[in-house]
């Protein structure tokens, strides 16, 4: 068959959105997704920020199925048997242009890949790619079920394990260090009682990180989305924490201890649970990123390793979306000039270096070497229970003043040598 201008690896977030901008462009281009439809892979939790995005795709943005607009910022910190939680809002989150929004990935996902094809893309399910095609040492396409289909350039956007990466030669195997366990739950439940349950008006939303004990020590922490009808309830485990662990946990035993929590137990008493569903993420940060180019190839989205947690937020959609965005107009300047040399494709990195997805992964680069000392998910959520356990209990013993109680907790878990480190590791952030 002729070369086709483009073929995409990966119908998620970054594919799509590189094959929007390439086919409105007027290229010749097919994303190629394994999973029976765009999105029916994707665990995303999720949320995804869209002010840092409008300019890349604002007709998507626009007018794109998303869930509620979230106005609640909730953070909950766990012992064994005792939490701490703090909400947190703002007026201008409730008007427009709303700041974020939960998403439900099969959802848009589906909708996403309809505009992708009206624009003039083939957007086809169903299609494992196996290898990669070479032409006098650059990528010149790909295998997909036995049939090799050649390309002038190919955009990688298959997730955080990305083979094609790896057999570009652009990332080394993967290390467990660098990835995570993310499982996931959607419970049903009308809307009506969202609202009521978490103090929302019509069309609004929280979001809910959890940390501490729900992880039992090790690398991680759980969160809650509101969507339209449903709630989104996870866990996320790093899995070389997970596999350092002594003694040994199974996955799906903390996610049913999380969910058992009456921290988490209010919300979804009555839902219905209708998904269940488990996914590899990225937690690499900008230290673990591959290569973002060679010859006749690209990499972005999760596959790139755009995924940042900063702790308090979890971004990655939108890092998906600027980085598809800006690797289709890496792509389509390649095209004009015919030359889609590893030096011609080197503009991808400038665009990126020049947006906010680079900037912010390079702020943030420490962010993974910060979270995960494990004193963030035993010792400092043991000291805000005990600091608020002294506040709040009152007995038949005289009570000390608020001082000596903050002095006493503070002495047992902060003021240490370990502390002292913590607090330096704390200023990379």
């Amino acid at each position: 068959m002729d070369k086709l201008d483009v073929v995409v690896v990966g119908g998620g977030l970054a594919g799509l959105s590189a094959a929007y901008r390439l086919a409105a462009a007027g290229r010749q281009v097919v994303v190629l997704e394994r999973g029976d439809a765009p999105g029916s892979k994707n665990v995303t939790g999720g949320r995804i920020y869209v002010q840092p995005i409008r300019e890349f795709l604002p007709e998507i943005v626009a007018d794109a199925p998303f869930e509620r607009h979230v106005v609640r910022e909730v953070l909950t910190v766990m012992d064994d048997d005792a939490s701490a939680q703090m909400e947190y809002g703002h007026g201008k989150w409730r008007s427009e242009p709303h700041m974020s929004y939960t998403v439900l990935r099969a959802r848009f996902d589906r909708w996403f890949s309809e505009k992708v094809m009206e624009k003039g893309a083939f957007v086809i399910p169903g299609r494992r790619v196996d290898d990669l095609l070479w032409e006098d040492g650059r990528v010149a396409g790909v295998v997909a079920g036995g049939e090799e289909i050649p390309a002038h350039i190919v955009i990688a956007a298959d997730g955080a394990l990305s083979f094609m990466a790896e057999k570009a030669g652009l990332r080394t195997p993967l290390r467990p260090e660098n990835y995570a366990l993310a499982i996931k739950e959607v419970y049903r439940i009308d809307p009506a009682a969202i609202e009521d349950r978490f103090g929302l008006g019509q069309g609004e939303g929280a979001a809910n990180l959890f940390m501490g004990s729900v992880t039992r020590g090790m690398f991680g922490g759980g969160f809650l989305y509101t969507n339209q009808d449903s709630l989104s309830v996870g866990i996320v485990l790093g899995m070389r924490s997970q596999m350092d662990a002594r003694p040994q946990v199974e996955s799906h035993e903390l996610m049913d201890a999380f969910t058992a929590r009456p921290e988490v137990a209010r919300w979804i008493k009555g839902a219905q649970l209708e998904e269940y569903s488990a996914h590899i993420i990225s937690e690499a940060g900008a230290k673990g990123m591959p290569a973002l180019y060679t010859g006749g190839m690209l990499v972005a989205g999760d596959a790139a390793g755009f995924s940042l947690n900063m702790g308090v937020t979890v971004r990655g959609m939108e890092f998906a979306i600027a980085s598809g965005v800006l690797a289709a107009e890496a792509a389509n300047k390649a095209l004009d000039k015919g030359d889609a040399s590893k030096e011609s494709l080197g503009l991808y990195e400038r665009l990126l270096k020049e947006s906010f997805a680079m900037k912010d992964m390079e702020t943030f680069r420490h962010s993974r070497e910060v979270l995960e000392n494990p004193r963030l998910f035993t010792v400092y959520p043991k000291f805000i229970c005990s600091l608020l356990e002294e506040i709040f209990t009152i007995t038949e013993k005289p009570k000390p003043g608020l001082y000596g109680s903050a002095k006493k907790a503070a002495k047992k878990y902060l003021l240490n040598w370990e502390g002292f480190k913590d607090f330096l590791t704390l200023r990379k952030m």
